[in-house]
């Protein structure tokens, strides 16, 4: 359970897919994993949805699929016997969330109220789904009913788009989003694949917030630190501060006292969470340095190195 929750949590949004034609299932798997969001929850809203599953999962058995829109047992284990790897209810049906529990499946049952949040609970389900999310409170309403489930996590759905990503995911006690703006009926039908990779990337862009911060010069030792750095003050009208391990000329030039990493020095990429940016580079290539990762009292990733070079400047993650 644990696991799938987890992926879900790094990858922070979970495109929701109505698929008429089980022939646009492959291409669609393909445009969301080259738009570097390997997930989709599969909506049983027609009955194409068993079939779609049994070939994403067949073709690309890496992809994190689950079914959604789930109304009754016999339909879990048909998702399950597809390949379904957890399963979404619209509502919370004691029946379904105890056959799920039964057999061991992930289940994120919709939860609206405090009442659904009181049943979940009972069932020993501490993640829900938040539907309608817009049409039944949005942001505000998933921070007052959070305040006394304090254990209690969401992952929202309807009415989420990219405007208003951020708005949720920036309130740590949701994992995810569902979405289906990228995903679009419209697009399926026409085959415009393309468009949903680029609608993707747009996504997880918007989400990761990917901004530069500082740029870092290495110096030998910290008196050519201070001198570097007063210099450009001079020069640029910037206010001088002095630190630790660096110097700083405004807020976006840092001179380190001392050589570290980086031939030239480094370049600090902001981002609005930093696991979730390492999860989605690793997916597209990037290692990571992980004896320079910087971790909060709270436990969180705060900043961590890449392991390669560009350009003689190390590059490292910062949360923004």
């Amino acid at each position: 359970m644990m696991d799938v929750i987890e992926r879900l949590r790094l990858m922070g949004i979970v495109p929701v897919v109505r698929i008429d034609d089980p022939e646009t299932a492959l291409p669609l798997a393909k445009a969301l994993i080259d738009g570097g969001l390997p997930c989709a929850e599969i909506t049983f809203r027609t009955a194409q949805a068993e079939e779609s599953i049994i070939r994403i999962c067949k073709e690309f058995p890496d992809m994190l699929v689950g079914a959604g829109t789930v109304l009754t047992c016999e339909q879990v284990d048909r998702a399950v016997a597809a390949g379904a790897k957890f399963i979404v209810t619209p509502g919370l049906n004691p029946k379904v969330v105890k056959h799920c529990l039964e057999k061991n499946i992930p289940v994120t049952p919709g939860c609206s109220n405090p009442s659904d949040i009181e049943q979940a609970l009972e069932f020993g389900i501490d993640v829900v789904k938040f539907f309608p999310a817009e049409a039944s409170g949005g942001i505000e309403a998933i921070k007052a009913m959070a305040a006394p489930y304090v254990n209690v996590r969401f992952m929202p759905t309807g009415g989420i788009n990219i405007k208003n990503l951020n708005d949720y995911l920036k309130f740590p006690k949701i994992i995810a989003c569902g979405g289906s703006w990228m995903v679009k009926p419209e697009l399926m039908a026409d085959g415009n694949f393309e468009e949903i990779t680029r609608l993707t990337k747009e996504a997880i862009h918007t989400m990761l917030g990917f901004e530069l911060k500082h740029v870092g010069i290495n110096a030998e030792n910290a008196s050519e630190s201070e001198g570097i750095a007063k210099q450009i003050c001079s020069i640029f009208g910037f206010d001088y501060k002095a630190g630790n391990s660096s110097n700083f000329s405004g807020t976006s030039m840092e001179v380190m006292k001392a050589p570290y990493l980086g031939k030239n020095g480094h370049i600090a990429i902001g981002t609005n969470n930093v696991e979730r940016a390492v999860a989605y580079l690793k997916s597209q290539g990037v290692s990571f340095l992980d004896n320079t990762a910087r971790i909060s009292a709270g436990g969180e990733l705060n900043a961590i190195y890449l392991k390669e070079e560009i350009g003689g400047f190390a590059f490292h993650l910062v949360k923004k």
